[in-house]
């Protein structure tokens, strides 16, 4: 059962006891291997009560409808990701960006094909509202800028939050490409995303 480390500030009510909070991971890990099974538009909140083996009521007690709770879901995937590129930079030489850069293209890529639900839900929800989708990636790049200017001993500025902002941007738009033009990703395309971005921050970064 995936953990519930940092807890998804849309929930209608936090878990006090572990119990409730098991409860809640269950309903997330539920909706993550539904979103597999059936996209996002036949999911509802009955199937991830039914799969999760809770009464409905325990899902609307933390979220109002399914947009609730992929939202939920879409941010422990941000954090479970931030947990990861943390661990990763941890054991590399703080003054190579680019191999942290690498790292977090890495770590984008293994989730991608091994996390349930991660490959319909990244850090954002498939059919969002007016302007979700901007701010899922600005979340992401503000959480990549943050880890990376730690990780090289400084705070990030201005120029490097932009910088991140644009690569998580373009990197977003080829990767999808990339897992169109194959299940796992073309693995051409991601060697091409993979340079691009390493050239465009090194103008920033070098």
């Amino acid at each position: 059962m995936g953990p519930v480390p940092h807890l998804p500030p849309n929930l209608r009510r936090a878990p006090v006891q572990q119990r409730s909070a098991d409860r809640l991971a269950r309903i997330l890990d539920s909706c993550a291997a539904l979103l597999d099974e059936t996209g996002y538009e036949q999911l509802t909140t009955r199937a991830v009560a039914q799969r999760a083996h809770v009464p409905i009521g325990s899902v609307y007690r933390f979220f109002p409808n399914k947009r609730a709770l992929v939202d939920a879901l879409a941010l422990r995937n941000l954090d479970t990701y931030a947990d990861r590129i943390a661990d990763r930079l941890a054991d590399l030489p703080a003054a190579d960006w680019r191999a942290a850069v690498d790292a977090m293209l890495d770590e984008y890529l293994a989730m991608k094909r091994s996390v349930p639900g991660f490959a319909l839900v990244d850090f954002g929800p498939p059919s969002p509202a007016d302007g979700a989708a901007d701010d899922a990636n600005r979340r992401l790049a503000d959480r990549l800028a943050a880890l990376l200017a730690d990780h090289l001993g400084g705070r990030p500025d201005e120029a490097l939050s932009r910088a991140i902002l644009v690569s998580v941007e373009a990197a977003d738009a080829l990767l999808q490409l990339a897992f169109r033009a194959e299940a796992s990703g073309d693995a051409a395309i991601v060697a091409e995303t993979r340079l691009l971005v390493s050239s465009y921050l090194a103008q920033t970064l070098d």
